[in-house]
C-alpha cells in the first residue's frame, strides 16, 4: 500500500530561496464526502491523479498515477471544484530529507509552507532556520481545504 508520512510548517523567511529550484503547479480537487481526497495535478508537461485516504496522525494512504496532460486539463476545468490551487513548488535537499516549499499564488497568495516527507512518523528532522510553526495537524492548511477556503479569505 502506498502511504504518505509528512510534516508541514509555515515558512518565516527567504533563507531557503538561494538553493531551491521551483516548478509551477496547478491542482484541483474532485469533491468527496469525507476526509478522502481525489486530486489532479498538472506540472509542466506532466500530470497526475492522486487518491488520498484520511490521515491518522502524520500517516495517510496515498496512491498517485501519471495521466495524460490533456486529460488533466479537462478534469481541472470540468470536474474539479474551483478555485484551483496555484503554486510554485521548490525542492531543497538538506541532510537526509528533501524539503518541498510551496509558494502559493491566486486565491492563496501570501501563504508559503514547507513540508518534508518522512520514512516513519517518529523520524527526527533537523528544522532549518526558515521554518516556523508546525501546521501538520491543522486542517486549514491541507491543500484540499485551501481550495475550498482560500487563504485570502482568512481573517487575521
Amino acid at each position: 500500500m502506498g502511504q504518505e508520512i509528512e510534516r508541514k510548517f509555515l515558512v518565516v523567511d527567504d533563507g531557503w530561496r538561494h538553493a531551491a529550484q521551483g516548478e509551477v503547479m496547478c491542482q484541483g480537487y474532485i469533491p468527496t464526502q469525507d476526509a478522502r481526497t481525489v486530486r489532479v495535478r498538472r506540472v509542466g508537461d506532466r500530470a497526475y491523479l492522486t487518491l488520498k485516504g484520511p490521515a491518522v496522525g502524520l500517516v495517510r494512504a496515498e496512491f498517485e498515477y501519471p495521466i495524460p496532460v490533456a486529460d488533466a486539463q479537462i478534469i481541472l476545468e470540468t470536474l474539479c471544484q474551483p478555485p484551483l490551487i496555484e503554486k510554485t513548488r521548490y525542492r531543497l535537499p538538506l541532510g537526509d530529507v528533501v524539503w518541498e516549499i510551496d509558494e502559493f499564488s491566486g486565491d492563496n497568495q501570501g501563504l508559503i509552507m514547507a513540508e518534508v516527507e518522512l520514512t516513519s512518523p517518529d523520524q527526527v528532522v533537523d528544522l532549518p532556520s526558515w521554518i516556523g510553526a508546525e501546521v501538520s495537524s491543522d486542517p486549514r492548511y491541507y491543500n484540499s481545504n485551501l481550495a475550498r477556503h482560500p487563504f485570502k479569505y482568512w481573517s487575521a
